[in-house]
């Protein structure tokens, strides 16, 4: 009967046909999405298995996030770590039926059609389940063109039916929070907790967890570091919304919404945050490990994407102070330094070297490659833009051209700071520099440059070792060598040249004259050896110089040959990674220390190097530590200021650590305007000191600061119990005058001038 009806009604027969055909285009269209037409879909095995991006963790010596490496900066975490405030919240604000739908909620999507499509009632909310959202989170959308938010949630529905398949509720709130994005480029909710809170997922309070889930609405708009006051009110919608749903009572709704919304964020980004120029070390290191390690499937492990975690050796607190003593001694030294150049400064005057700087740019090559003229390309560097500055007082915006920003960056000064365990060479700190976002040239490793009088312990020891008694004398007189050279002291010390001084008074006070007398007495070629034996590896120069430190050094190598006067004598390599693991903690890969087999010198003359480099600072050139900067501790020590003050160097010495400091520009044609600024008592000294200063101040460095030097044997002491100085009283009568005529005192001189020569074997200088 209703067959006849429709047969009669040609009106019902063509809606009919029009349902039917609808319905079949929409299976249809259905079919093409399920089967794969417009992008595959993840089949149930894929999703069983599923692989995202990782980042990379970077952990400090006690397991301290230092950084990470990732393309999208996720950390996975268990359900476990979960704080059962967190789910709720999300449960209370997202998807109140959650337990009860199969991935879509039904009685959600009627109610979204009817008040928000029908009647366009906004408030009706969205019908998006967790699970769905779980599945757009893994996947993405697509761009479909007019179909394409029909299509793409079609997809999201077939993948959200298959999730709920495969894993249990609890484990789609795990892949869920471990997937989510979150603002500025992060994802999961531990990626999230630790960068916003600076605290692990399992550690928040139930109003950071509040905070966090009311992101997932506009993670831009809701951004707790941009906007506070929409994140707060945010914040107490999810609370009030626990509260509806009862996960929370009223009244501790009401409490958790008077709190002020505290953030401790952490930029884990790769220029910024702490330690940046050791985690750059770190990843080029990683990265060229992963080459030689395969995982289960064979493929090359990825530091970007694989969620590896690398264990380090870093002292978190060392480095942190190790930071903020460098800033705050180079923001005092740079005003030192321009102010002694004033409108003279190299880098206003030196055409040339400010040219070389334009020349060696990325933005002057980039232009001419684009076959421009010279003049083109000064033009278009001559163009001024708003160009993010660095100065001490902040970053800011300043209006220059290419080169009025060349020539800023040209007059800064720049350092580098190792500080090593000496027993493993364990790195406990590394500075590379002022600021890796504006200077990325790493001064621990990648720069090399003369060492000053910090190798004139390397000459001693190699005399020591060689036979030479600690209280040999030498004569301060300045001596020309055969190719001219004549080595002159920067102090008065030189003007008596009747004046000898013993071993220990002449490395304490980096009398220059002498250093170079002993290693021409010890021989050249047994210094070099001696150095080859504390490590180092870099060519090294067989001239008299070398002793005044013109071989050039890196603050890593130097640091690692000291290690050696307070570990038996072995020098270590330093090294900073101590395993690595997958993201289930798996082992891949274990470093171990590397210390010398053999002893570079004796254990006698390991002491005796000691005691004489204390001595610099209780009585030599670092006495700054004490007088200045009020250290107490135990501390050993050697100052380094290369020629025309181009670069100042401090070694500190306690028995448990070693460190290395550096500072100077890094185009070595501009220098420290005068020896009092550039000295590296001046210049790098200061920034050990307020490191110790900042470690005594702090209970966690006892071990450090406490640590006492072993006292000289009686024996060694008597070794070395001599006066520091004497007169050469014979040669100062033989050449007397008692006769005070002029033509007497120019026949003494000449005969003084014949007999020392005849003694030294070398031509004096005229004083």
């Amino acid at each position: 009967m209703m067959l006849d009806r429709i047969k009669k009604n040609p009106k019902i027969k063509w809606a009919l046909i029009i349902l039917l055909s609808g319905i079949a285009l929409f299976f249809l269209f259905f079919a093409t999405i399920y089967f794969g037409v417009w992008g595959k879909i993840p089949s149930s095995r894929e999703l069983s298995d599923l692989k995202q991006n990782k980042a990379t963790q970077v952990l400090a010596s006690k397991g301290e996030l230092i950084g990470k490496f990732y393309i999208f900066d996720r950390q996975p975490i268990a359900f476990e770590a979960l704080p059962s405030y967190l789910i709720e919240a999300l449960i209370a604000t997202e998807d109140v039926r959650f337990y009860e739908h199969d991935g879509i909620d039904n009685r959600s999507l009627l109610r979204v059609f009817f008040k928000s499509i029908l009647l366009q009632d906004d408030s009706a909310g969205g019908g998006s389940t967790i699970t769905l959202q779980l599945a757009k989170n893994i996947y993405g959308r697509k761009d479909y063109g007019a179909l394409g938010i029909v299509i793409n949630k079609m997809q999201e529905a077939i993948i959200a039916k298959r999730l709920e398949d495969i894993y249990s509720k609890d484990e789609i709130i795990q892949l869920y929070f471990n997937t989510v994005p979150f603002s500025d480029n992060t994802y999961g909710i531990e990626s999230a907790s630790m960068k916003f809170f600076n605290k692990h997922t399992s550690e928040l309070t139930l109003e950071e967890a509040a905070v966090l889930v009311g992101m997932l609405k506009a993670s831009h708009y809701y951004n707790p570091r941009i906007f506070p006051e929409r994140s707060r009110l945010r914040r107490d919608v999810v609370l009030v919304q626990m509260s509806k749903y009862g996960y929370l009572t009223e009244a501790k709704a009401q409490e958790a919404k008077m709190a002020p919304l505290v953030l401790d964020y952490k930029n884990f980004s790769h220029d910024k945050g702490i330690a940046p120029y050791f985690r750059e070390q770190v990843r080029k290191t990683v990265s060229k490990l992963l080459d030689t390690l395969k995982n289960k499937d064979g493929d090359k492990y990825n530091i970007y994407r694989d969620g590896l975690i690398v264990h380090t050796t870093l002292n978190y607190k060392m480095q942190e102070l190790a930071e903020e003593a460098m800033l705050e001694h180079m923001k005092e030294l740079q005003s030192q330094h321009e102010s002694s150049y004033g409108e003279a400064a190299p880098w206003i005057k030196n055409k040339k070297i400010l040219d070389d700087a334009i020349k060696s740019s990325k933005k002057y090559k980039a232009l001419k490659s684009k076959g421009l003229s010279d003049s083109e390309i000064t033009n278009a560097l001559s163009e001024k833009h708003p160009v993010e500055v660095f100065d001490y007082d902040g970053i800011t915006t300043k209006n220059m051209s290419t080169i009025d920003s060349i020539a800023h960056y040209l007059k800064f000064l720049n350092s580098g700071i190792l500080a090593l365990n000496p027993e493993n060479g364990a790195v406990e700190a590394w500075v590379g520099g002022i600021d890796f976002r504006y200077f990325q040239y790493d001064h621990v490793t990648q720069s090399k440059r003369q060492v000053g009088s910090t190798f004139k312990p390397i000459v001693y020891t190699a005399a020591l070792e060689n036979g030479m008694d600690p209280c040999t004398y030498f004569s301060v007189r300045e001596v020309t060598y055969d190719n001219g050279w004549t080595p002159s002291n920067s102090s008065s010390e030189g003007d008596d040249p009747f004046m000898n001084y013993n071993l220990k008074t002449a490395l304490s006070h980096s009398m220059n004259t002498i250093a170079v007398k002993v290693l021409m007495e010890t021989g050249v070629d047994n210094v070099i050896s001696e150095a080859r034996k504390m490590g180092i590896k870099s060519d090294l120069p067989a001239v008299p110089s070398i002793a005044l430190g013109t071989a050039s050094l890196s603050v890593e190598e130097l640091a690692g040959a000291y290690t050696s006067y307070v570990n038996n004598s072995k020098p270590v390599t330093p090294y900073f990674i101590t395993k690595i693991e997958d993201g289930n903690g798996n082992l891949l890969a274990e470093f171990k220390p590397k210390v010398a087999k053999t002893r570079a010198f004796s254990e006698d003359n390991r002491k005796i190097m000691l005691d004489m480099m204390q001595a610099t600072v209780n009585e030599g050139t670092a006495t700054r530590l004490r007088s200045t900067y009020g250290l107490r501790n135990d501390i050993a020590g050697k100052t380094g200021t290369t020629q025309d003050n181009k670069d100042g160097w401090f070694v500190g010495i306690t028995p448990n650590l070693v460190c290395v400091t550096w500072v100077g520009s890094d185009d070595h044609r501009i220098g420290f305007r005068t020896t009092s600024i550039g000295q590296g008592a001046n210049s790098a000294l200061p920034i050990f000191a307020k490191l110790m200063q900042k470690m005594n101040d702090d209970s966690e460095f006892k071990t450090i600061t406490s640590a006492r030097f072993q006292p000289l044997s009686q024996e060694l002491a008597s070794l070395m119990n001599c006066d520091p100085q004497e007169r050469d009283n014979l040669l100062e009568r033989i050449f007397k005058s008692k006769n005070s005529s002029r033509s007497n005192r120019n026949r003494d001189k000449k005969k003084k001038k014949g007999f020392l020569n005849k003694l030294f074997g070398k031509k004096e200088k005229n004083n």
